[in-house]
């Protein structure tokens, strides 16, 4: 299993990767391996405003139907509008995927989140 290490990570499976204030929002190589085959991915509408924890959208796979979370509270300012067409990209490159851009209104909420340290023990407990 893959993590990356400069994100962040939450506990619902998502990472955020931090450019400026803005956050683009994925979901982790644990996440896709236990969703297996993606089907189909609903994306967030731009200009959209959630807060941390929100429905932002759903992630189809041959195993299962799961809610997309955002890690970090703030207005959606762009999507990778290429998973409507090739949603099993998340399957191949899951950190090169983004599914979400939020501009942060809260970027403190960063700190609530895990690094990749801390995410590898806490996948390692899942695993129990």
């Amino acid at each position: 299993m893959e993590i990356k290490e400069n994100y962040y990570y939450s506990e619902d499976h998502e990472w955020v990767r931090v450019e400026g204030d803005l956050a683009y929002i994925g979901i982790t190589d644990y996440a896709q391996h236990h969703l297996g085959d993606i089907v189909f991915v609903e994306l967030p509408e731009i200009d959209s405003e959630f807060a941390a924890g929100d429905t932002i959208g759903v992630i189809e796979s041959v195993k299962a139907v799961a809610d997309m979370h955002t890690p970090v509270s703030g207005t959606i300012t762009g999507v990778n509008e290429a998973l409507e067409d090739e949603p099993e990209t998340l399957n191949k490159d899951p950190y090169g995927q983004h599914i979400a851009v939020l501009k942060m209104s809260n970027p403190d909420e960063l700190n609530n989140l895990m690094n990749a340290e801390q995410y590898a023990e806490f996948c390692e407990k899942a695993e129990e």
